[in-house]
């Protein structure tokens, strides 16, 4: 184990000659860390924590009780390759998160910097995280999910493989997506948007003139009846000044897995077009 001086390992604690422990870390009563972790400075590995696997962990990170870091996907195609995790600087990992590795050398799993996530919560194999979410207590994020920054994903919701979630994007409890969740909005219950996720855009320092062309663009791309190609293009040509618009936009344009239906129209199409108002 390569230690610093100033960092405080229990005597319980089982650490592997091979890994890296940053100065100032503390490492709790039966942690297990092992040979290829590279744990940063100050950060704080609680009772029972165990560590795992090619792990890169930044600054001030906390791991609570139980949580199970950098564990091997749970993939039937993995081989057993070399694959990596790669954590970002101040992250909180309430007690039995479990996050994975990727299952292929050519991608890491990656969390970014500032997350919250919450008791019992899990992190699959080759999920990309950016910077500031918070995923609640018994949420399931399945492998090679992509979620932006300052996404809420409330208690016990279900994200499906390979589903995207923007920016400032809201699920409500118990909710489920197998479809791509645009910026700005919230996910009810199975692949449904009921609407723009308002306070967080307040909280965020969207002003009300931004806010108000999201909600007209809102309109145009869930709410009328034309195809969703169409209502793309149409949105663009009405709002080519606003970033936040053209954020929306290019996500949905870019979507493979189809975009979460909007619930607050009569005649919503499943793949986000069409509906009255």
């Amino acid at each position: 184990m390569s230690e610093s001086p100033s960092s405080s390992v229990h005597p319980t604690a089982v650490i592997h000659p091979g890994a890296r422990i940053g100065p100032g870390s503390r490492i709790g009563p039966y942690a297990v860390i092992d040979s290829d972790v590279v744990l940063g400075p100050e950060c704080q590995v609680g009772p029972g924590v165990y560590l795992t696997g090619h792990t890169v962990i930044g600054a001030r990170n906390r791991f609570h009780a139980g949580a199970v870091v950098g564990d091997a996907p749970q993939d039937f195609k993995y081989d057993g390759s070399p694959t990596r995790l790669r954590i970002g600087d101040d992250n909180t990992f309430r007690e039995h998160v479990t996050v994975h590795r990727s299952n292929k050398t050519t991608e890491d799993t990656v969390i970014g910097n500032g997350n919250l996530l919450m008791a019992g919560c899990h992190i699959g194999h080759n999920c990309q995280l950016g910077d500031h979410n918070v995923i609640a207590n018994g949420a399931l994020i399945a492998g090679h999910a992509v979620l932006a920054d300052r996404v809420f994903v409330s208690g016990t919701c279900l994200v499906h493989q390979m589903c995207r979630i923007g920016r400032l994007a809201l699920m409500q409890g118990g909710a489920g997506i197998s479809r791509d969740l645009p910026p700005f909005c919230i996910a009810r219950g199975n692949n449904g948007i009921a609407g723009l996720n308002v306070i967080g855009l307040r909280r965020a320092g969207v002003s009300a003139a931004e806010r108000l062309e999201l909600r007209r663009a809102y309109h145009r791309l869930f709410r009328s009846r034309q195809p969703l190609q169409k209502a793309l293009a149409t949105v663009r040509a009405e709002f080519p000044n606003s970033p936040l618009v053209l954020e929306m936009v290019e996500f949905m344009a870019a979507s493979r897995r189809g975009i979460c239906r909007d619930t607050g129209s009569r005649t919503s199409r499943p793949d986000g077009g069409g509906g009255d108002e």
